[in-house]
């Protein structure tokens, strides 16, 4: 896990604050898809299909230590794991929304001035 600052002393240093939590590039999209409720780690290897094993686990364990996810293992063979959202994590509902409609319209800028479709433009689970 990356090194965190010990004090936050400026008048932007809540939003420095939050990105160190969130701000690494699957974090985003793994709250975006617990959004809609529980999922296994293998729903979220298909709902994110750029992201690697490894990578994946990194951010879901990195989540959890940061209290914005649960991990349940469920007593089967062979072994299952459910993540969801913890209150805190709830909490960031309306944030992780605001950055997919800002992403949305960023996307669709692009896709004018460039002239390609994009596929992260299309609707996704949590709606």
């Amino acid at each position: 896990m990356a090194r965190r600052h010990v004090t936050y002393e400026c008048s932007g240093c809540p939003v420095e604050a939050a990105m160190e939590i969130i701000g690494a590039k699957w974090k985003g999209g793994t709250l975006f898809h617990l959004l809609g409720g529980e999922r296994r780690f293998s729903e979220l290897r298909r709902l994110m299909p750029n992201v690697t094993q490894r990578i994946l686990s990194k951010a879901l364990r990195e989540l959890e230590a940061d209290g914005l996810v649960d991990r349940t293992v469920y007593p089967t063979v062979p072994p299952q794991v459910g993540y969801r959202l913890t209150a805190k994590g709830e909490a960031l509902r309306s944030a992780v929304l605001a950055l997919r409609a800002w992403g949305t319209e960023h996307l669709r800028h692009r896709e004018a001035a460039t002239g390609l479709r994009d596929t992260a433009a299309l609707p996704l689970a949590a709606e």
